[in-house]
């Protein structure tokens, strides 16, 4: 029988995604599931986007370019420029969501063996692009209890070697939600300009900031990185347009973008329809914003403040993107995910979780802390925060008399 890749065999299952079998089953059961696992938000989506997709008047649905449609190139050239983010429309290439965006990027500035270093938990796709890239990612901890700042720059000195290619944040973090300060990006820029690799920034969650002591830091603001910052960006969260599937690339780096303008090529070029409505989306007022950062806060605030009320529970206050790492006084995560899916339920309602040990490269981290998407309304995070109390307390019983029962025989 032939065999795959092992490239093929080391892709990992996603943490976000692997449990939805557990979950069809339970709905089939008519059960229903509280999504907690997955960054699809509830938000609608604007409408000036959907109009723009029923209302016009393409008579053949062509290729754009490869790097994208210059008009709407030209619209995130002006919306980044508003942003304190100098670019034209000539470095921003178009890309199908953020997740093709990064992989254009690891094969524009990697060879396979090359290694980049992250500080985890991070995203846990990063994992699969790096594994589809053959290239090692070089981790380094963030712990919860420091709500999972920027590790010293010494930690990163000591990871640098002649196959360090890059290093690569989340900003505003998924899973964590941590926001950089514009001290720690200092420090980035500084050590990735002495040793003259790239800072690659996936920015996708940049409106989404809830404390004004904090404030976004883009990396190419004012940091001199010209020649070593590269964005990657995305409509999805934005917008609340997850499957429209367009994101973007970019920089002031000419080669970066040349080098993947190649990759974009060899693929053709985004879907149209798509772009529609993403340049459409651009539109969209301040208010829509203004509202949804209102709503994502007292979300968050919600669940933290529910959460709390769980006895040996460890939860940070997110300050941007929607997600919380927690971690939970349970065993295993993975085992308390699948559980909750199979054997629990209150009045017919259960709970899907992330397992946190999906958003780490370090075999052993992330094995009680799951992440939550605070992508629901208020009154179903509630309940879905009392379904995971009464859970644990369940889970930890059966899970200590089978310790029990083992020591027995």
């Amino acid at each position: 029988m032939p065999k795959i890749s092992n490239k093929g065999f080391k892709m990992p299952e996603s943490p976000i995604r692997k449990l939805v079998p557990y979950a069809e089953n339970a709905k089939k059961k008519g059960i229903e599931v509280f999504h907690l696992n997955i960054g699809q938000p509830d938000i609608k989506t604007p409408k000036v986007a959907l109009e723009a997709v029923k209302n016009n008047a393409v008579e053949v649905l062509s290729y754009s370019q490869s790097a994208g449609s210059e008009a709407y190139r030209q619209k995130l050239a002006d919306y980044y420029h508003k942003n304190g983010i100098s670019l034209n429309s000539n470095e921003i290439i178009v890309t199908t969501g953020g997740s093709e965006a990064l992989r254009f990027t690891l094969g524009s500035i990697t060879d396979p063996g090359d290694e980049i270093i992250i500080s985890e938990p991070f995203y846990a796709n990063y994992i699969a692009f790096s594994t589809a890239s053959a290239i090692k990612i070089v981790p380094i901890i963030s712990k919860i209890e420091d709500n999972f700042a920027l590790p010293s720059i010494e930690e990163f000195e000591k990871r640098i070697t002649k196959k360090t290619k890059a290093i690569l944040i989340c900003n505003p973090g998924n899973p964590t939600g941590y926001v950089y300060s514009k001290e720690e990006l200092q420090k980035l820029a500084e050590i990735v300009k002495r040793h003259d690799i790239f800072l690659i920034a996936d920015e996708v969650y940049r409106e989404f900031v809830y404390d004004s002591s904090v404030k976004h830091q883009s990396v190419l603001s004012n940091f001199g990185l010209e020649e070593h910052a590269i964005i990657i960006d995305s409509v999805s969260k934005r917008y609340s347009m997850c499957g429209a599937r367009i994101g973007c690339i970019a920089s002031k780096n000419k080669e970066v973008i040349n080098t993947a303008l190649k990759y974009a090529q060899a693929r053709l070029s985004p879907p149209t329809f798509a772009q529609i409505a993403s340049e459409a989306a651009m539109d969209t007022p301040q208010s829509y914003f203004d509202e949804v950062i209102e709503e994502y806060k007292e979300r968050r605030d919600t669940l933290v403040s529910e959460l709390n009320k769980i006895e040996g529970i460890k939860v940070n206050t997110p300050k941007g993107a929607f997600y919380c790492l927690v971690e939970l006084p349970i065993d295993n995560a993975d085992n308390f995910a699948q559980w909750l899916l199979e054997h629990f339920s209150i009045n017919n309602q259960t709970v899907m979780l992330a397992p946190g040990a999906g958003f780490y490269s370090t075999p052993g981290y992330g094995t009680k802390q799951v992440r939550i998407a605070y992508v629901l309304k208020k009154e179903d995070l509630i309940k879905a925060v009392n379904i995971i109390k009464a859970a644990i307390s369940k889970y930890n019983l059966i899970e200590n008399r089978k310790k029990h029962f083992v020591k027995t025989i």
